[in-house]
């Protein structure tokens, strides 16, 4: 251990006390291919002493073997433990791994750089406080490094420490340091994060690992683990408004309710008032349960059960919060969506959006637009396909409570589950509610087409309809009654097994649709949401046996 207290010798029972009541900080590892992340990593574990003695002796034999040092030790082998890892000398999966000092203990991932391990960053990002992005000082910024920049602003990350790496090999060169500092915080000007710290280092050697180093006389800011140790942890979510997923309602027998969760953010304190999101309840908080008795109060990230004064009806997947800030309370939310499956997303398909606690059907009604990670265009896209990352919109069946990502991750974040497969095939950062049509717009179409009594008539074409799969022809900007002016193309695309889900503004324009289906001999399913009506139209398939080959059961 790094840090041999005389407490472990004089009084264990403080020592361990001690230990305890230390801050956790989590951070990631990121950057392009080669720029020394395991190495950065595995140094920290052996200057802090957090190699065992079995650990030491596999890995001098391990060097030997597959290293990449010419048989002296090669740090990067403490993380990396696959064997496709170790013979290619990359990382590929995420490793997580836990060290402690005097003052701090730490959780670390080290995360993959190439691009096709993305979702693999993004996991290990998704619960990390600090984010320290590499940078092999011979080639300055590279795509990787731009693309982990923009991923890590994405979760929500604030405190960088930009690690220009390898400095050894360019005689630690400080004009050079300069230029890729300079370089670096112009790029991430708009990413939106708190703090950039830029540490010259050399991971192999142990430069400004731990020690300052004697190689960089000029540089006078913290070593890395100076800053570790120091970093305040970004976003203490006590001070944060109250929020805690109910996970179970406890009743072991008729004089007790209790509804169990962890609080998600904020605290929480015998007699405070409290609300459930969906209803819109209040009640009273009348105890604070836990396993070693009862609390006066509690504080994001503990697990309790709390009781009440008042019967009220909570469930399972509700959320209770500050009676003054609740969270919204919606089904139809836009979010940031990291597409993980190898399978596209398919919109108007059916999945599964799990939130803390909730799980509700839902679907993605369209994608506004793709990022293109390496340069952060945006891209007119249909759909997401593996490692891709985009804006989309989102049609819940029922609504969910939830906060903007930035403003809370727990309660910000979800994920998309496949219904036949349980595959995770997306994790969601929600960005708001989709916005809504604005009144000005609203009335223009009034005027334009109620005002005249004419149906408005609509020109259905292959290319209205747009690429393969599910298209989505959004009507509910349009006013009043409909007409369809229908070409062979749009039957044509039909007719290959595509399907056209029509978002109409209320149930008086569904005859428009269900004529054009009678009309055309197609099929239809529709459903009611807030702003009218969705309606799924497809060409049912040759009948065969009992089975319509042409019915998947997707349903809208």
């Amino acid at each position: 251990m790094a840090h041999q207290s005389e407490l472990i010798e004089d009084d264990i029972l403080a020592y361990l006390k001690s230990h305890e009541e230390k801050t956790m900080l989590r951070f990631i590892t990121c950057g392009s291919v080669d720029d020394g992340k395991s190495t950065l990593i595995g140094r920290l574990l052996w200057d802090s002493k957090m190699v065992f003695e079995d650990q030491l002796e596999s890995l001098e034999a391990d060097s030997k073997k597959v290293g990449t040092q010419g048989g002296a030790i090669d740090y990067a082998l403490l993380l990396d433990g696959l064997q496709a890892e170790r013979e290619q000398g990359i990382t590929i999966d995420v490793a997580y791994r836990y060290f402690s000092t005097e003052k701090r203990k730490f959780i670390v991932a080290d995360t993959p750089g190439h691009e096709q391990y993305t979702r693999n960053m993004i996991t290990g990002a998704s619960t990390a406080q600090v984010a320290i992005i590499l940078v092999d000082a011979r080639k300055g910024l590279l795509t990787q490094t731009r693309r982990h920049s923009y991923l890590v602003s994405l979760v929500g990350i604030k405190h960088i420490v930009l690690a220009v790496n390898k400095m050894d090999l360019i005689d630690f060169n400080q004009e050079k340091f300069e230029a890729i500092r300079n370089d670096y915080e112009q790029f991430a000007a708009s990413l939106g994060f708190g703090d950039i710290t830029a540490i010259p280092l050399s991971a192999l050697g142990g430069d400004n690992m731990i020690e300052p180093s004697a190689n960089t006389p000029w540089y006078e800011g913290p070593t890395l683990m100076n800053y570790l140790e120091n970093v305040p942890v970004a976003g203490d979510s006590r001070a944060e408004q109250f929020r805690m997923p109910v996970q179970w309602v406890n009743r072991p027998h008729l004089d007790f309710r209790g509804f169990c969760g962890t609080i998600a953010s904020g605290t929480i304190r015998q007699g405070d008032e409290l609300r459930v999101a969906a209803s819109g309840q209040m009640g009273r908080v009348a105890r604070i349960v836990t396993m070693n008795g009862d609390l006066p109060e509690a504080t994001a990230g503990q697990a309790i059960t709390l009781t009440l004064e008042d019967e009220i009806d909570i469930s399972r997947g509700d959320m209770l919060s500050s009676p003054d800030a609740p969270p919204t309370y919606a089904r139809h939310p836009e979010a940031h969506l990291v597409w993980m499956h190898d399978e596209p997303l398919q919109p108007g398909q059916i999945y599964l959006v799990k939130t803390a606690t909730a799980v509700t059907p839902g679907r993605v009604t369209a994608v506004q637009y793709a990022v293109d990670v390496n340069t952060l265009e945006q891209k007119q896209v249909p759909t997401l396909k593996l490692n891709e990352i985009g804006v989309a919109r989102l049609e819940l069946d029922r609504p969910i409570s939830f906060d903007p990502y930035r403003q809370n991750r727990h309660t910000g974040s979800f994920i998309l589950i496949d219904r036949f497969s349980n595959a995770t095939v997306a994790a969601g950062m929600i960005i708001g509610t989709t916005p809504m049509e604005s009144p000005l717009t609203a009335k223009r179409a009034e005027r334009s087409d109620s005002d005249s009594g004419l149906p408005k008539r609509i020109n259905l074409s292959e290319a209205a309809a747009g690429s393969a799969g599910v298209s989505v022809v959004d009507l509910t900007g349009e006013w009043g009654a409909l007409e369809f002016d229908v070409s062979t193309s749009f039957l044509d695309y039909l007719g290959k097994g595509n399907r056209i889900l029509f978002r109409l503004r209320d149930v008086e324009q569904l005859q428009a649709v269900a004529l054009l289906a009678y009309d055309h001999t197609l099929s239809f399913e529709f459903d009611r949401t807030t702003e009218g009506v969705s309606i799924l139209l497809f060409m049912r398939g040759i009948r065969s046996g009992s089975r319509l080959s042409g019915d998947d059961g997707i349903g809208i």
